[in-house]
């Protein structure tokens, strides 16, 4: 055999082999894809777009992948490449990389030393060659059958008996197989479903899909993209020539235009469901001046610019006969509470009722105390709807709300249940809207004004958004940003230390409360999880009661009553309590100026977002403040890397950049993502070129291309752009 060879076309009449593919070492799950390429001899003819030609077990599998259309398969692109088209002599073969070599099997035994192993000896005529599988079948082993020709792709690494591979891929050779002359894809797979099955019907895909154009031509040249069906061809069935690094790297000017037709599809469901938005009936909230200028002359402070921007804003927003949808983000402690609440007074004013629903009963409660302590003097009466409110007072806050007497109510998601009842809702509000589901906001925007209006609604966010991200997956929504924090607040210094230096921590605490300030420690976990070895807030609130005898110290977690949290706040906010333990309940949403540092306990295992909101708690006075954020060692490259960012960063928006950058839109957009197409090819952070392009595009074929925009939308999503609708 020579040491390097390319061999020509296959010759189907020659070749014949025990396998359709490279058979792994690792055990698969029973039954093979083998079915997939047996149903695929039956119904060739068809050009339904549909999987009926599989059997249902096959389609089952696909259905894991999000495949239900032979064009699900199109978009089904490769995860990354293997090149089969050369053959590596063994003696040449470089540890630490992966090559493809063929030789004859001498020798194959069954060891026990040091675990039962497959060991599997070839060579060719260079060289000699071990293979090891640590979990294998008895057909694995027979097909290694001492004299068997075998090809085998691994990575090369040198044992203590010469070069071997650990659990290649490997297929024997009944005669003289040529080699492929096209780089092979590998897909993301599933359980029961081999690559070589994707492979075929695939091919199917590529062969009965109609691949026609989507884009104006004037546009796709204008544009410097390639045609879609040359496209998804190469990606599929890349030539030997192709530049492999611009594949694995998606950087080819293929992936570029399926990146491109990705973002499209996103910007256009996007474009369509605000359109449809606008058709649709709300009440019209005209703006007065009483009830407002009351509010706002009798708060301690003035509005800042960003405010007064952003409230007009949504002003226009409320007088329209369009329900409005619009997103109000700003920083930890920018005032994005007052402009709600003067929001909901337009609304009152114009006699219509406004619910405030927020995730968690703390953040509620907070919301409840703090409306009503402006509202309550301008002769508003304001309900508190969770589930720990008793069912008497329930009751009566149900049928105050029903007659309309009650003109706001404030609660968790209590305030959407069936038996809420709204006589004439205009304005729903909804804090922290990325931790409620599409769902849950539509059966809140049921309870409407009227049958046919839908109310307005206010979406508010303490996280804020990243450009790159409020330009793709909000962009459906109106977004108001208060971009400046009110004047005297005073930056938050961040400090990171070690566990090891706990004692100057504490020394620390001391040194704050017996100055007559106050300070949170909070802690991750409630109960002693052994897996992560984690303190939790009990055990710290009795070790910190005997560190700090001289100190009223108070305790707040998730599994407390109410009426106990609340008890708990209500002493911290007025100074009886002068250290709260707390676990991450007091992420958003509690303001008390008094309080001026802020020990975090295993920093290391919070997301940026999370630490960047519990910060936020700390800075509301007058005094200088600081964060001590308390790690354990080792840390993570993940961990470090998420310290550095909070450490040195205190602007939100940069820290939500980062962010994004670090965990990828899926994880931070949450519960939304249940209705919102989600990327799977293009990245927000180097494709922001492409997005820019793909919203221009898609606002010109909207408004001229309205049949390739159908066709567009059902290439990409199928029937799923149906759940932008709520």
């Amino acid at each position: 055999m020579p040491r390097t060879s390319k061999k020509g076309a296959p010759d189907s009449k020659s070749v014949s082999t025990n396998s359709a593919s490279f058979t792994g070492g690792v055990k698969a799950a029973k039954p093979s894809g083998d079915a997939v390429a047996s149903s695929l001899t039956r119904a060739t003819d068809s050009t339904d777009d549909s999987l009926q030609f599989v059997t249902p077990a096959v389609r089952e599998r696909l259905a894991r992948l999000g495949i239900f259309r032979l064009a699900d398969l199109v978009l089904h692109l490769p995860l990354r490449y293997e090149d089969e088209t050369t053959l590596v002599a063994i003696a040449d073969a470089v540890s630490g990389t992966s090559v493809q070599v063929e030789g004859k099997v001498v020798e194959t035994k069954v060891e026990f030393r040091p675990r039962r192993q497959l060991v599997c000896r070839i060579e060719d005529d260079s060289g000699t060659l071990t293979m090891r599988f640590f979990n294998f079948y008895p057909s694995q082993q027979r097909a290694l059958a001492t004299g068997a020709r075998v090809r085998l792709i691994g990575e090369i690494r040198q044992g203590f008996f010469g070069a071997e591979m650990i659990h290649p891929r490997f297929r024997t050779l009944r005669v003289e197989v040529p080699l492929p002359d096209a780089l092979t894809p590998v897909y993301p797979t599933t359980a029961g479903l081999s690559q070589d099955s994707l492979r075929k019907l695939v091919a199917r895909a590529l062969r009965d899909t109609d691949l026609s154009e989507t884009l104006p031509e004037p546009i796709r040249q204008q544009i410097g993209l390639e045609p879609f069906v040359d496209a998804v061809r190469l990606l599929h069935q890349p030539p030997q020539q192709v530049d492999a690094v611009s594949l694995q790297e998606r950087t080819h000017s293929a992936w570029q235009r399926l990146k491109f037709d990705e973002l499209l599809a996103q910007q256009l469901s996007m474009r369509l469901h605000y359109q449809r938005r606008s058709r649709q009936r709300a009440p019209v909230l005209r703006s007065h001046s009483g009830l407002p200028r009351q509010l706002a002359e009798s708060l301690p402070f003035g509005l800042t610019g960003a405010q007064l921007r952003t409230l007009d804003e949504i002003r226009g927003d409320l007088a329209r006969p369009h329900p409005m949808q619009r997103l109000l983000q700003g920083d930890v402690g920018s005032g994005k509470t007052i402009v709600a609440a003067l929001s909901a007074l337009q609304a009152i004013e114009s006699g219509y009722q406004v619910a405030v629903m927020a995730p968690t009963e703390i953040l509620a409660e907070q919301h409840y105390r703090k409306f009503a302590h402006w509202l309550v003097p301008l002769g508003i009466e304001v309900a508190w709807l969770s589930g720990s409110v008793r069912k008497k007072e329930r009751d009566e806050a149900l049928e105050q709300l029903a007659s309309g007497n009650t003109t706001l109510a404030i609660g968790t998601h209590a305030l959407f249940q069936e038996q809420v009842v709204f006589r004439n809702l205009g304005l729903a509000i909804i804090d922290e809207q990325h931790r409620f589901g599409v769902r849950q906001r539509l059966m809140l925007r049921m309870k409407g004004a009227a049958k046919n209006a839908q109310p307005h609604q206010l979406m508010m966010s303490a996280t804020p958004i990243p450009r790159t991200l409020a330009m793709s997956f909000y962009a459906d929504l109106d977004v108001s940003v208060i971009d400046e924090l009110p004047p005297g607040r005073t930056p938050v210094v961040t400090k990171l230390v070690a566990d090891s230096r706990r004692d100057e921590v504490l020394a620390r605490v001391r040194d704050a409360c017996a100055s007559g300030r106050q300070a949170y420690w909070v802690c991750p976990l409630i109960e002693e999880s052994e897996a992560l070895q984690l303190q939790t807030a009990m055990d710290t609130y009795e070790r910190l009661q005997r560190e700090f005898s001289e100190l009223k110290i108070g305790l707040v977690h998730g599994r407390m009553r109410s009426a106990e949290k609340a008890a708990v706040m209500d002493a911290f906010q007025s100074g009886t309590v002068q250290l709260l333990v707390a676990t991450t309940v007091i992420e958003v949403g509690v303001d008390v100026p008094n309080a001026s540092l802020m020990v975090i306990e295993h920093a290391e295992r919070m997301g940026l977002s999370q630490l960047h909101q519990l910060r936020g708690r700390v800075g509301r006075g007058a005094q200088s403040s600081a964060c001590i954020l308390l790690y354990q060692s080792p840390l993570s490259e993940l961990a470090r890397e998420r310290l550095r960012i909070i450490y040195e960063n205190s602007d939100g928006f940069e820290v939500a950049r980062l962010d994004l950058k670090l965990r990828g839109p899926g994880e931070i957009l949450g519960a939304r993502q249940s209705g919102v197409p989600m990327l799977r090819f293009a990245d927000l952070e180097s494709d922001i070129k492409l997005l820019e392009t793909a919203r221009s595009v898609a606002a010109d074929l909207v408004a001229s291309h309205p049949d390739l925009v159908e066709c567009h939308l059902t290439r990409w999503l199928g029937g799923r752009q149906e759940y932008l609708r709520v």
